[in-house]
């Protein structure tokens, strides 16, 4: 079985749910998962991503959501960790703690806050790589990071054998998925290319993008892969058609200029699903009336209550 294969189109990055004093709920954790898997909504899971607000939780939190995510999962699902830290050490021991939990692919984004150049960045991906067994995907998210990952240093890193792919968040560069396929292609043909940004699902497809990293998939996550196979029929009306709801529920988490749309899409999952996973932990702000107001109004209009 080839990577792309063992993981799938729709990795969905799960969001992480806390009891009314901000402590993570590991139950309800395993509940969430459950679910997920009961309606197939993804091919695989992607645990302390952004997502799930891995720069809010400590270590030993996101270590035990490995553990509890392996434990719930029980095998019925690839699962991808995110274990990318500010610091190249602390990565390498959250990787390594991933590993011994039984995770075999890790999810690694550049290192933030301290804008490191690309070449502290090869180096930052090199020295992971070189202290694990396990896969690496880059995550490049400039707008959070700070710097982007550009496609030579991704070219660079290509030929490293546990280094297979990347998750490039495409919106903030929507022509990049297709430098990254370009600077990958004949170091490794089959370096995989994934979108992190619901919104650009279709342009990126085109580009090259293998699949995508979506937070929407928790509501979404059969019309996501109705439009992939839409597309891949050639029924590019019908992609389209399916893209819409998708888009204007991915607006309306982004309402007030909120960066990270968890505040918004939590109730969302909540509404849909009837799992309570809590708000976003502080300083999230959390959904004001009127957003929420908003937000049941598109769930509505595209059939989701």
């Amino acid at each position: 079985m080839t990577k792309k294969e063992k993981l799938g189109r729709i990795l969905l990055p799960l969001v992480t749910p806390y009891k009314a004093n901000e402590e993570v709920d590991y139950d309800r954790y395993a509940e969430l998962i459950e679910y997920l898997i009961e309606k197939n909504l993804c091919d695989t899971f992607i645990v302390s991503g952004t997502t799930g607000e891995a720069s809010l939780l400590t270590f030993e939190e996101r270590a035990k959501l490995f553990e509890t995510a392996v434990k719930a999962v029980a095998g019925r699902k690839p699962i991808i960790a995110g274990t990318g830290c500010a610091s190249t050490k602390e990565t390498i021991a959250l990787t390594k703690r991933a590993a011994d939990a039984g995770i075999d692919t890790m999810l690694i984004v550049v290192p933030f806050y301290n804008k490191p150049t690309q070449e502290g960045i090869y180096n930052h991906y090199m020295a992971v790589a070189e202290s694990t067994a396990a896969d690496i995907i880059l995550y490049n998210i400039p707008i959070f990071v700070g710097i982007n990952l550009e496609p030579e240093t991704v070219g660079r890193l290509a030929p490293v054998k546990n280094i297979i792919g990347i998750k490039d968040e495409a919106g903030v560069n929507p022509t990049q998925v297709t430098d990254y396929y370009l600077a990958t292609q004949a170091a490794d043909p089959d370096f995989l290319i994934y979108n992190g940004d619901d919104v650009m699902l279709l342009p990126t497809i085109v580009q090259g993008a293998i699949g995508i990293v979506s937070g929407g998939a928790h509501v979404f996550g059969h019309e996501i892969r109705a439009i992939f196979d839409a597309f891949a029929a050639g029924e590019n009306e019908k992609a389209r058609e399916l893209f819409v709801p998708l888009y204007k529920f991915c607006k309306s988490c982004g309402q007030n200029g909120r960066l990270l749309p968890n505040s918004i899409m939590r109730p969302a999952i909540e509404l849909v699903t009837g799992i309570k996973v809590g708000p976003a932990r502080s300083p999230l702000a959390p959904i004001t009336p009127a957003e929420t107001d908003v937000l049941k109004a598109v769930l509505k209009e595209v059939g989701k209550l």
